[in-house]
This record gives C-alpha cells, sequence and structure tokens, in this order.
C-alpha cells in the first residue's frame, strides 16, 4: 500500500521494524471485503462502531449489503473461535492451507476516557477518531494509521493529529491518463514508422506480421492502430519478437448500418468493431456524455440478438446511487421499477428507429422479438448467465469488488459490455483511479478476448459538445 503521510513534521517516528496499526473504517471493508488480508505482516484493527455499522447495513436489498455480509464473514473467519482475550491482543490472519499466518486481526472496542475525547460522539466517525487518538496514547511504540475512503474523514484525522491515508490495494493506477485509451494515434503516416512487414491473405482478412521493437508504445490484444491518412489495424497478437495486426477498410467501416446507426467518427466505428466481433467477450467504452457509449451498444446487442441470433437475450443494468434504496418504492415488477433508471436505454432505442413510419411500432417489434430484460445489480448476484449480452451502464460507479461479481456471471456463449464516465462518479468513496471500471480495464488489458475503447468528442449535439467543454 502507498501511504498518504498526514503527521506533522514534529511528530516523533516510531520504529520500523514494529507492525504498524491500521485501523479500517467502514468503507474501506465495503468497497473490498476481503481488505482485512491486504496489510501483510502488520496488525489490522476494526472499531467495534465498523462493526456495528456493518451490522445496520447487512439486511435488506441494497448494493452494499452483499458486500457487507462478506466483510463480516472474512471477520468471523479470522475471530470467530477465538477467546476474548486474544481478539483484543491480535489473532494471527490465515494466508492459506500452504502459507503460515502473517498478520493479525483485533477488534477496538469504545472505551476513550472523557479527557481524551476530542470530537463530539454523536457520529460515528468521531467515536472512531476519538478511539484511535485514544490507541496513539496507550501503544506509543507502534505507528497507528487509519484507512478510509472519506475524504472529509481524513481531514477531520489530521485535525485530530492522527495519520491516515486511503485504501489503496485495488488500484493500479496512480493517474488515470496512464489508462489504455483502446488506440494509439499517429500523427504521420503508420507505415513511416515500420521498417519491416510480412504481409499474410487469407480468405476473410489481410495480416501484418511486424517485429515488435518498430511500434515504440505499449499494446494490447485488439487495440486499433490509426493514422490521419485511413489507416486503421486492429492488434491480433502481441509477442515478444512479433506483432500481428489485422487490416481494417475505415471507409467499409464507417458506410456500414448496424441496426440503421452509422458511426459518425472514427472511434465509434472502432467500438462497433469490437461490439460486432463475438470472439471478444468484455468491451469497456468509456468517454464524455454524449460520446455514443449507450447508443452504439444497444444497436450492436440488437443487431447480434434479432437478426444474426448470436446471443438469446440483452440484459440491461445500471449501477446509480441509491438506485437499489429506491426501486423498492416504485409500483410495479421489477422490469417496471427498473424501467425509470434505465430510461437511457429506452431513450437510445427511441432514437434508433426515430425515421421510422411508425417508432412506436418498431421499439414494439424489437422488444417482442428479443427479450430485453432490465434488471437490478442484485438480480444478477449470484446467477450465471448463458448466451446473454449484459450490457452495464453507468459502470463507473462500480468498486472493484462489484465489477468481479457481476463479470463473473457471464456464461458460455455471454458477453459484457461495460459503459461509463470516469468524469462523471457518484459514489462518495470512488475515484477516477479507484473505480471498478478502471480495475477492470487494467486486469483485462491482456486478455485475447477483451477490449477498451475511451470515445472522443460529443456527437449528440453542437449543444452538449459545448457544455461538455465550457460548463
Amino acid at each position: 500500500m502507498a501511504d498518504v503521510q498526514l503527521v506533522s513534521q514534529s511528530q516523533v517516528k516510531p520504529e520500523t521494524a514494529s507492525p504498524i496499526f491500521y485501523v479500517l473504517d467502514t468503507n474501506v471493508l465495503i468497497h473490498d471485503p476481503t481488505a482485512i488480508k491486504n496489510f501483510d505482516e502488520h496488525h489490522v484493527i476494526i472499531p467495534i462502531t465498523v462493526l456495528e455499522e456493518l451490522d445496520k447495513l447487512k439486511s435488506g436489498k441494497v448494493a452494499i449489503a452483499a458486500d457487507c455480509r462478506q466483510a463480516i464473514r472474512e471477520i468471523d473467519a479470522v475471530l470467530g473461535r477465538a477467546e476474548p482475550q486474544d481478539v483484543e491482543d491480535g489473532v494471527p490472519i490465515p494466508r492459506g492451507k500452504k502459507q503460515k499466518p502473517c498478520g493479525t486481526l483485533s477488534v477496538l472496542m469504545t472505551e476513550t476516557p472523557e479527557n481524551v475525547v476530542l470530537l463530539p460522539t454523536h457520529l460515528n466517525d468521531n467515536k472512531i477518531l476519538n478511539d484511535v487518538v485514544y490507541l496513539k496514547q496507550r501503544k506509543p511504540g507502534h505507528r497507528v494509521v487509519l484507512v478510509t475512503k472519506d475524504i472529509n474523514m481524513r481531514l477531520k484525522a489530521r485535525g485530530c493529529g492522527i495519520e491516515s491515508e486511503d485504501y489503496h490495494s485495488d488500484q493500479l493506477l496512480s493517474d488515470i491518463a496512464h489508462l489504455n485509451k483502446g488506440y494509439i494515434e499517429f500523427r504521420n503516416s503508420f507505415w513511416d514508422e515500420v521498417e519491416d512487414v510480412q504481409t499474410e491473405h487469407t480468405h476473410t482478412c489481410t495480416l501484418y506480421h511486424l517485429p515488435r521493437k518498430c511500434i515504440p508504445h505499449e499494446l494490447f490484444p485488439n487495440q486499433f492502430l490509426y493514422d490521419k491518412t485511413g489507416f486503421l489495424a486492429r492488434v491480433v497478437k502481441v509477442g515478444k519478437e512479433k506483432i500481428t495486426l489485422r487490416h481494417l477498410d475505415l471507409n467499409a467501416m464507417m458506410d456500414k448500418e448496424t441496426w440503421g446507426l452509422r458511426p459518425r467518427d472514427a472511434y465509434q466505428a472502432m467500438a462497433l468493431n469490437l461490439l460486432l466481433d463475438p470472439d471478444v467477450h468484455l468491451v469497456n467504452l468509456t468517454g464524455a456524455a454524449g460520446s455514443g457509449k449507450t447508443i452504439l451498444a444497444l444497436a450492436a446487442a440488437i443487431e447480434m440478438t434479432v437478426p444474426n441470433k448470436i446471443y438469446r437475450r440483452i440484459i440491461a443494468t445500471r449501477s446509480t446511487q441509491g438506485l437499489d434504496e429506491d426501486i423498492g418504492f416504485l409500483p410495479g415488477t421489477e422490469e417496471e421499477k427498473m424501467e425509470p433508471w434505465l430510461g437511457a436505454i429506452t431513450d437510445n432505442l427511441e432514437a434508433l428507429h426515430y425515421d421510422d413510419d411508425n417508432s412506436s411500432s418498431s421499439i414494439e417489434y424489437v422488444l417482442a422479438k428479443v427479450p430485453l430484460l432490465f434488471k437490478s445489480l442484485n438480480y444478477i448476484r449470484g446467477r450465471s448467465f448463458q448466451q446473454s449480452l449484459i450490457l452495464i451502464d453507468e459502470s463507473q460507479n462500480l468498486t472493484p469488488h462489484q465489477i468481479k461479481t457481476i463479470v463473473t456471471r457471464a456464461g458460455n456463449g455471454s458477453k459484457v459490455i461495460c459503459l461509463g464516465n470516469l468524469a462523471q462518479i457518484d459514489t462518495p468513496y470512488l475515484s477516477p483511479t479507484s473505480s471498478g471500471l478502471t480495475y477492470l480495464s487494467e486486469r483485462f488489458k491482456h486478455f485475447e478476448h477483451g477490449g477498451s475503447l475511451q470515445l472522443q468528442g460529443v456527437p449528440r449535439s453542437v449543444l452538449a459538445a459545448y457544455a461538455e467543454k465550457h460548463l
């Protein structure tokens, strides 16, 4: 973990040989229920207030309830049979059957004397901070660090003289600018960079075999190479010595209709190329609002389900802050409850048939031909979907643990499409670098059946483009 130092320079540093006392906030365990295993040989401490918050949140159908229950199970697996004194002192954390226990776990009780209380105790955050201050006094020979994903909690900790840091164990990037865009754009002709090439013609495509050293960029499978002259190719294979590219006809891709939709620029054409390829099982589309993520994904999904019959059904879901709490108050079936939250899907379905003589009949035809199911994230947990196209909108609001839970639901013959805008994260404890969408893109960048693409521009309208730039 990367430590964020928030203590004053005058504070005395304890010996580095002593294990660090990491005190975990509730949001850390919700973000990653297995977090207690990620602090190496150090001492992990769970305040009793955190256990109370997990207990309060574990019930119901909210998206975080399952994460709370798993976090409680992880803690119980370590402390379940321990003696009370051992729970206070620290119980060894097992690291698998073949590994010795490493690090310890304990529970921090609320027993702060009145003369140590710095903050009013009407807030749980204040209770935790008071307890950490008292822990520091009791353990002067140890470094005590509060781990929380709440920025304001870290600011309050600094005011109390407590060292604190964010939870970084599942954060793969320090700067979102380093995220794979899905394409490499060359200012000049691509062939100016190449000295040696072997061309292979097959009955379906043209392949280029090039020395790896001729392209001084990091390459990944299904990444696009593009230049201003109109050259376009997709990376098929990346080896230590050679790379293989598949030639693509950009003009043909721009003229190709997908359920009545034509790409407006080269980036949308690249996106459709990934979306329509049955050999690409995971597609991540990112981009600004209005860049065309949802309408491209929906057009490709219908094309592959209605005329081509590659998939049996489309399952549309969305990560929205407060979604699972609010749909319980809406009338009707699950699909009817979800429909207002998935308005982006239905709006784009209408846009695809806007020019039809009778657009409502066209939409009814699509819905009759293919099961377009609107499901909450809770419905997806624990299920296995065969021959399905799973469309996840607003996936930037998912944690790495949640994104793993959803992607692992894909069964044989299924495809997952994740849509998101990393500049519009609504979840308070996530950032562009810690978002599940970023985590997924990084983890799968070497996957030969996966692809990511960052759309450019705002083709929705001149007004939307200006608003995106200036507001």
